[in-house]
């Protein structure tokens, strides 16, 4: 028996699985802001989702920048608590079971290349926009990444005079913070969803400058039917983009809020 989890800053995201090609159904749970709380969610969840059977491997999906050896989450913006932690040991221990950790954005690549949107792509692009922003490469099946995971939402483009941190214009939590309500509260033809597709347009822009896909797979909540239209994305796009004769394809993620599961999947069965 296999276990995949998916750490989110509000939501976490528990499954099992017998064979690597498929999971039950996930167990949802408000994710501790307290990590001792946390690890002991996960271990009652795991024990009743597995049923008492032996785990032969675990891959958890954490929210931020995840250290050199895969064992513990150095930056979390959401769940400081949880920083610094040797979380990969301690669940080992609580599991006695090897435990992988990868940032839940590459996870959520990993899934759509291999189960989703990015099927068949050689070289493609995940970016995910939600309460913040993210983005993974993904080569031939495999996350392709240095010691740390990218954080595109840290990127800076000029609006106007100003220099802007990408994740501060696009992402739920500035959209919050600007209009003081939830970004599925603001009508659907509300003008800031076409500004938001422009931005985008330039986010995606600079990741296929520098990481040259064949595929782009947009992701997250801020593409709900309420939010940034996939198709104005593209539009924008095409105008802005003068380094190639043509952009590569953009569609919208297929696995919605398991692509992170399905994508411990995948990376469990490459590990073995």
């Amino acid at each position: 028996m296999y276990i995949v989890a998916d750490i989110g800053g509000t939501k976490t995201r528990v499954a099992a699985s017998r064979d690597l090609e498929s999971c039950d159904e996930p167990t949802i749970f408000e994710t501790p802001k307290e990590y001792e709380n946390g690890i002991k969610s996960l271990k009652e969840v795991a024990e009743l989702l597995t049923g008492g059977e032996k785990i032969q491997g675990v891959c958890i999906g954490v929210p931020g920048v995840v250290s050199e050896d895969y064992g513990a989450l150095l930056t979390a913006p959401n769940l400081q608590g949880w920083m610094n932690k040797p979380l990969a040991q301690d669940l080992g221990k609580l599991f006695d079971a090897k435990v992988h950790l990868e940032n839940d954005t590459a996870l959520c690549g990993l899934g759509e290349a291999m189960k989703g949107a990015g099927v068949g792509a050689h070289v493609l692009i995940y970016m995910t926009v939600s309460t913040g922003v993210g983005g993974v490469r993904i080569v031939n099946g495999v996350i392709d990444s240095p010691s740390h995971s990218a954080e595109i939402g840290y990127q800076y483009i000029n609006i106007g005079d100003h220099l802007q941190r990408f994740s501060n214009l696009i992402s739920g939590r500035a959209i919050e913070e600007r209009f003081g309500k939830k970004p599925y509260e603001l009508p659907k033809d509300d003008p800031v969803w076409e500004e938001l597709a422009r931005y985008v347009a330039i986010g995606v822009h600079n990741s296929i400058l520098h990481w040259t896909p064949d595929r782009v797979v947009l992701g997250g909540s801020m593409f709900n039917e309420i939010g940034i239209s996939v198709e104005r994305v593209k539009v924008h796009l095409r105008e802005i983009m003068k380094a190639f004769p043509e952009i590569p394809e953009v569609v919208h993620a297929r696995l919605g809020d398991v692509g992170g599961l399905w994508g411990g999947l995948v990376r469990l069965k490459q590990l073995q």
